[in-house]
């Protein structure tokens, strides 16, 4: 699939991204996120020389949904910090293997990561170089064989979402990584940056993001039962 924009103006250009995609470049040198948009902007309105465009937070290669990028260094800056402050509002969608056992709750772990593997572990309690982390869940329902939450992260630590819900065996389709059994056939997984809701950083006034569930066989009763 190929990525599609989900809003824009002169300081904002938020991107559905396909699970697959890079947000910012790695050693493999595979094509990223950031450089499909500045490729559309330089060709939608012509521009010469370099385009400046920057994520203003990231999501994994495997997971889809609404990236948020700064054409502008006054929307950037306002951006860093409102992350920052957790004054940004996302929503997942979670498609996993198990019930979180009730109907809602709060997970607060501290999460350490092993750079070298990659990987990410959740304690229980403080531990040395660990770092706190807090996500909201609401289960939606059932479908079929796997269950459907909405999520919320009120911090942004890598891996959060997909290491907190393994945490309480809640693992997330597909992710092999955190614990899943089986790949799912585009190596994405069973998780998607749904809305984002922000005060516009320049023009102040409320800004809600949505970014489409992927078209994949096993978000195909997202939709309804959204």
């Amino acid at each position: 699939m190929e990525p599609s924009i989900i809003f824009e103006d002169n300081h904002l250009l938020a991107i559905n991204k396909p699970a697959g995609w890079l947000v910012q470049g790695d050693k493999t040198g595979d094509p990223t996120l950031t450089d499909w948009g500045k490729t559309y902007l330089k060709e939608k309105y012509d521009k010469p020389g370099a385009v400046f465009l920057h994520p203003t937070h990231r999501i994994d290669r495997p997971v889809s949904g609404a990236v948020l990028f700064a054409r502008t260094d006054k929307a950037l800056g306002r951006l860093t910090t409102m992350f920052r402050d957790r004054e940004v509002e996302k929503t997942y969608l979670a498609l996993c293997l198990h019930s979180p056992g009730q109907p809602h709750g709060i997970l607060r772990h501290f999460l350490l990561k092993d750079a070298a593997r990659n990987v990410v572990k959740a304690y229980d309690k403080p531990v040395k170089d660990a770092k706190e982390s807090i996500t909201r869940f609401e289960l939606v329902k059932r479908l079929g064989a796997h269950y459907l939450l909405k999520v919320f992260p009120e911090t942004g630590r890598p891996h959060q979402i997909r290491v907190q819900l393994a945490a309480i065996n809640c693992v997330l389709l597909g992710d092999l990584k955190y614990g899943a059994p089986q790949a799912l056939p585009d190596a994405s997984i069973g998780l998607h940056c749904w809305q984002m809701a922000i005060t516009h950083p320049v023009r102040q006034t409320p800004l809600l993001l949505s970014a489409p569930p992927p078209s994949e066989a096993w978000w195909k009763e997202v939709l309804t039962a959204i």
